[in-house]
């Protein structure tokens, strides 16, 4: 097949996609190649997660197996991931076994049949569970009979407990007195490890669980990386203010390097894995008009993408009702507080994640003028290459993609919507997350593309991103 042909196919794939028409000849053309060498990282099969208030757990019928279409939507995600149950109402929240469970802010309460629908969920989802404990208003004692409830309906898929959610700002919270640091937090939690481990002998323990002070990670990793099973940090963008916009929101965070270069210094040194076990666009719930729209299904894609390219074990994206009470506009999965649930923005940044976000991560060279460019390449245990493009930008582009593939057949899904500032029409494959919480490409719109020694060119319109598989040779 010649240029003229191969170029020809392209166009006339982005049209059949109905993505916006992008002619080949008077869009800059930007190369991405996949480097020879070894691999970035391995993605965790469990990578992706989701993460809960405490006080979510406290509303009967939410994380329940009887929920036929939650659990469909977390199912969709994948069959490996995690769930991570925590938040700042972990810190005010009580258990009592027989008590009326209590979602709120300062007073949530679980009891048994919450947990028992919990431990239904788990089964149903086959997902594992981060369960964070009482630091802040607790104590050893309710702490231990918590987990061992918590143990019990868990089982094989507890992944961890943490010990208080965000203490390196418990002095803000008023958890502690101004002064309150590290080394106060590590003995208040080495005393609560001995209470529970007294109990319950071997339980899978986690931390620091901080806000900001990646210091901590450092010191914890070192301190009890021998015992620990997981480090974990959180991330916002920043808190939710008016200069929380689109533009922010698919900028570079330039605290965030440093911060997963310390991450994965502290990970190296310990031989434990960290994971970002609570993240979202900006505090406080997100800012609506950019935490709910097809910007921050991009952002969520490349931020998965980044995370894994620097070591990290996983993530889990903050979803539902947050710690002021209300439901988050950042939430991936949509919940009108009537028993109904579908797949918002975010989602559909995270499942295509899900199917591209697998294997092996190979280094990518991008020959872009900006950052709006993006392109990862995943080689799956089952053998070919994915490509991941991102286009976050305000003009379209065309790709002059070098695989390195010998192949000479390449298929493309693509996540789309009407604008950048989207809330709903968004597609990934051409099409949308059913209101059973299910989801299928539709053949007849997938791009069929051939490759020319390893290399093709592909149309990128602005703010959308394109899956591009490269089909295993045989020769």
């Amino acid at each position: 097949m010649n240029r003229r042909q191969l170029l020809m196919n392209s166009a006339c794939a982005a049209i059949a996609l109905r993505a916006p028409a992008v002619l080949l000849s008077d869009k800059p053309t930007i190369g991405v190649r996949v480097l020879s060498g070894p691999p970035l990282a391995r993605i965790a099969p469990d990578f992706l997660g989701l993460g809960y208030e405490i006080s979510s757990v406290a509303k009967p019928g939410l994380l329940s197996r009887t929920d036929s279409v939650y659990v469909q939507l977390v199912r969709t995600l994948g069959v490996h991931g995690v769930v991570r149950v925590g938040g700042n109402t972990a810190d005010y929240a009580r258990y009592s076994p027989t008590a009326k469970a209590v979602s709120s802010p300062f007073e949530t309460v679980v009891n048994d049949a919450v947990l028992q629908e919990l431990g239904g969920f788990l089964q149903a989802t086959g997902w594992k569970l981060i369960w964070a404990l009482n630091l802040g208003r607790g104590s050893e004692a309710d702490a231990v009979a918590e987990a061992r409830v918590v143990h019990a309906i868990a089982g094989e898929r507890l992944l961890a407990f943490e010990i208080g959610n965000e203490p390196d700002l418990f002095s803000h919270a008023k958890h502690r007195p101004p002064d309150y640091g590290y080394e106060q937090w590590l003995a208040n939690y080495r005393r609560y490890k001995m209470a529970l481990r007294a109990q319950l002998p071997g339980i899978p323990l986690a931390g620091p669980d901080v806000a900001g002070k990646t210091d901590w990670v450092t010191r914890f990793a070192a301190d009890e990386g021998k015992d620990a099973v997981l480090l974990t940090h959180h991330y916002y963008r920043e808190g939710q203010n008016p200069g929380s916009t689109i533009e922010k929101l698919l900028g570079v965070d330039p605290k965030l390097q440093t911060r997963l270069e310390q991450l994965g210094a502290a990970s190296q040194s310990s031989g434990v894995p960290y994971r970002i076990c609570e993240v979202n666009s900006f505090s406080g719930g997100g800012r609506p008009g950019v935490s709910d729209t097809l910007a921050a299904a991009l952002w969520v894609l490349d931020y998965m993408f980044i995370l894994a390219s620097h070591g990290c074990s996983g993530v889990n994206m903050e979803t539902g009702v947050n710690q002021l009470g209300f439901i988050s506009s950042y939430s991936p999965i949509s919940d009108d507080e009537q028993g109904h649930y579908s797949a918002a923005s975010e989602y559909y940044g995270m499942l295509a994640f899900s199917l591209a976000g697998r294997g092996d991560l190979l280094p990518v060279e991008v020959d872009a003028p900006t950052a709006a460019i993006k392109a990862y390449a995943t080689r799956p245990k089952e053998g070919g290459l994915v490509l991941t493009l991102i286009n976050k930008g305000e003009a379209a582009s065309v790709l002059h993609l070098d695989t390195g593939s010998q192949s000479r057949e390449a298929s493309v899904m693509r996540l789309t919507g009407p604008a950048i500032n989207a809330k709903t029409g968004i597609t990934l494959g051409g099409a949308e997350v059913t209101s059973r919480g299910t989801w299928k490409a539709k053949a007849a719109t997938g791009e069929g593309l051939s490759v020319r020694k390893g290399q093709l060119m592909l149309p990128i319109p602005a703010a959308s991103a394109a899956i591009v598989s490269i089909l295993q040779s045989n020769s």
